[in-house]
């Protein structure tokens, strides 16, 4: 009779799934650290692309994790620190060698604050995601930190888009740091921003939104700097929209539960 052959694992199947989410995630890293050495070698225009790559990175690792069945505390954490590089530390490096070095103390003070505040909005986010599933998980407390480590740099992709130019000449020594505070503000509010985590699609628009991607993509990869000032403007537009529809939800949400517990209500005689 044969014997069950016993097949030699290094790790268990469900570790192996970890390994990819938790590697995508490390990449990310490396990408944003080497955004740093392009700003230190005066090739911004490399920084921001480095920037992007970092956030697509961040964006395919969670989705990839919940796709597989690979999520873990351990890459929960790690993305948390690879955020603070990348989204952190990388734009903050980025900004200063560009124009906030020749603020001196103040310039490294800004830097020092939107650094801070993203590890604080990550450390709320690590908290926050431990409740139970709920309505709000389509929104996020507060600007994420991919998002905040884009935003702020936009007056460098502005001077390289061409398009503050033509409108007015910018300062970009009171631009920049006003760009910091205001993001670093952003970061640690309560102000909630769609999450775009579970957005449902119709099977009869599927081929629209492939269409709308591929056009994006397309138009980012001739027309870089400007499409990335666009979007970066129309995301800005989209917070005080996110706040109305938040606040919409959670009113008509708070009138149902009102009404279920006026209907469980017995009259006493």
């Amino acid at each position: 009779m044969d014997q069950p052959k016993n097949n030699f694992k290094i790790v268990s199947d469900k570790k192996a799934r970890m390994i990819l989410p938790n590697a995508i995630t490390l990449i990310g890293v490396c990408i944003g650290l080497t955004s740093i050495k392009f700003a230190l070698d005066g090739k911004f225009a490399l920084a921001i692309i480095a920037i992007l790559f970092a956030g697509l990175m961040d964006a395919l690792d969670g989705r990839i994790a919940r796709l597989i069945k690979g999520t873990s505390k351990m890459g929960k954490e790690l993305d948390s620190l690879g955020d603070v590089i990348s989204f952190g530390v990388a734009p903050a490096f980025i900004m200063y060698f560009w124009s906030l070095q020749y603020l001196d103390k103040l310039g490294w003070f800004v830097c020092l604050m939107y650094v801070v505040c993203v590890a604080l909005r990550l450390a709320r986010f690590n908290v926050n995601s431990e409740e139970e599933p709920s309505w709000k998980d389509n929104f996020f407390e507060g600007v994420p930190a991919p998002a905040g480590g884009i935003i702020v740099l936009m007056p460098l992709v502005l001077s390289f888009s061409g398009l503050g130019e033509i409108f007015f000449k910018i300062n970009y020594d009171l631009v920049v740091p006003a760009f910091f505070i205001i993001v670093s503000i952003l970061l640690i509010s309560i102000v909630p921003t769609y999450s775009f985590k579970r957005i449902v699609i119709p099977r009869s628009m599927t081929k629209f939104l492939l269409f709308g991607i591929v056009l994006f993509f397309g138009a980012l990869l001739v027309y870089t700097f400007k499409v990335l000032v666009i979007s970066i403007i129309l995301y800005l537009c989209l917070i005080p929209v996110s706040y109305l529809h938040y606040k919409k939800i959670k009113k008509e949400k708070n009138i149902v539960t009102e009404k279920n517990e006026n209907d469980d209500l017995e009259d006493v005689l």
